[in-house]
């Protein structure tokens, strides 16, 4: 299948050829004809599918052969997670449309409100914003919704976890009930149906990965470590391997800090980008990366969705999520799109537990790499029975009358 047979408009397919997009991925064959028909969707998409062009493509396409918008009013808005996410999700907006003639806005928190109540004085067609900024920029009367047209909900689920459904439920109250509705969200859980049920009305259900699982293309492997040899084999892989750009999870901000002043120490360039740094301070670490200025981007959980960066070769998880869910996102910065990609976990006694939830949670047991000089004194127990799925315990069969137990006296 091409993108020319799912109705696409010239200048989108010129534009397509442009980027090097050569076919549509599946949630891209399903969700595209879907939104140009007027549907309203709901679709389970795991990150590196395509899916911001799934609703970003048809968005455009319906947006450019509309009226313009008016002074403060928004034609579609996008409602992401976080910062990054909303940046990245404003960039792909402006690169597929940047041979239409459309206004595009992106805002978000932790920077200053004046200059993004400036920008949409004039109205936009696509407003990509994080929850609290838009609640923000509402009440100072910078926009309006009375001419609205299409909602988008980005990371649903992820929303959901970092506590937005209020955020989000004040917001519905604000927008038109007649418009078209698009929910993306990794999973089905039965928290992002019960949002979804108030939100969207009769829509068509797109599921383009099983919940939960990791990209086929990603190589998985874990190195059992001391805690304290962490930082050393970090540093022994990057200059064992040479590796140029390497994406790096810690648990904490503090962690993140510490890591960086270590492969500083040994002139390996990398930044920290978690929630304490300020936003032009991660804009800035994000951007360094991208262009390869530094080698190493050390960042907690806050940047484990939403963050897009082509051929990213290999992610690090120096220290194991909390959340089994939260392997599967950050693993998936690389792998993208269908690239190949490495994905080393380091694991120490410390850490077994979230190692066999994660395990339990993807169905496989992750291979092991066991490099002496680094390994632990005692060897990591072996985790394949903790990852067996648990059989469902069989109901016992009632015994005949005449066998019963005596009532308890």
């Amino acid at each position: 299948m091409s993108f020319s047979s799912l109705s696409l408009s010239a200048p989108l397919l010129q534009t397509l050829e442009q980027l090097g997009y050569q076919q549509p991925t599946p949630i891209q064959q399903q969700a595209i004809p879907a939104v140009l028909s007027g549907r309203d969707l709901l679709a389970a998409a795991q990150t590196g599918t395509g899916k911001t062009a799934a609703f970003a493509l048809p968005l455009l396409q319906l947006l450019s052969q509309g009226p313009r918008p008016k002074a403060n009013q928004v034609h579609t808005l996008v409602l992401t997670p976080t910062r990054e996410l909303a940046m990245q999700v404003g960039q792909d907006f402006s690169d597929y449309g940047k041979s239409l003639s459309l206004r595009q806005q992106v805002v978000y928190g932790g920077v200053k409100i004046n200059p993004q109540m400036q920008r949409l004085r004039p109205g936009c067609d696509v407003l990509v914003a994080t929850p609290g900024r838009l609640i923000d920029l509402y009440q100072q009367n910078a926009i309006r919704f009375t001419d609205l047209k299409y909602l988008v909900l980005d990371e649903a689920d992820r929303m959901l976890d970092m506590g937005f459904i209020h955020d989000i439920r004040r917001i519905m109250k604000l927008l038109p009930a007649k418009r078209q509705n698009l929910l993306f969200s990794a999973t089905f859980s039965p928290e992002v149906r019960a949002l979804a049920k108030g939100i969207i009305n009769d829509p068509l259900e797109v599921s383009v990965a099983p919940a939960n699982s990791t990209v086929e293309k990603i190589e998985q492997s874990l190195y059992p470590v001391e805690k304290s040899k962490k930082s050393k084999l970090l540093q022994h892989l990057i200059q064992e391997q040479d590796w140029q750009q390497v994406l790096v999870f810690t648990r904490t901000k503090h962690g993140a800090n510490r890591l960086v002043k270590d492969l500083e120490s040994v002139r390996i360039s990398a930044a920290a980008i978690h929630g304490n740094k300020s936003q032009n301070a991660r804009i800035k670490a994000l951007n360094n990366f991208k262009q390869n200025q530094i080698r190493v981007l050390v960042a907690t959980d806050i940047v484990a969705r939403g963050l897009d960066i082509e051929q990213l070769p290999q992610v690090v998880n120096f220290d194991l999520p909390n959340v089994p869910a939260d392997y599967v996102h950050r693993i998936g910065r690389t792998g993208r799109a269908g690239a190949s990609g490495k994905a080393l976990s380091f694991v120490c006694s410390e850490t077994l537990d979230e190692l066999f939830a994660i395990e339990r949670l993807i169905q496989q047991a992750i291979p092991r790499q066991l490099l002496p000089p680094f390994a632990p004194q005692n060897p990591l127990p072996e985790s394949k029975s903790s990852w067996t799925p648990l059989k469902p315990k069989k109901p016992k069969k009632p015994k005949p009358l005449g066998q019963r137990a005596p009532a308890a006296r």
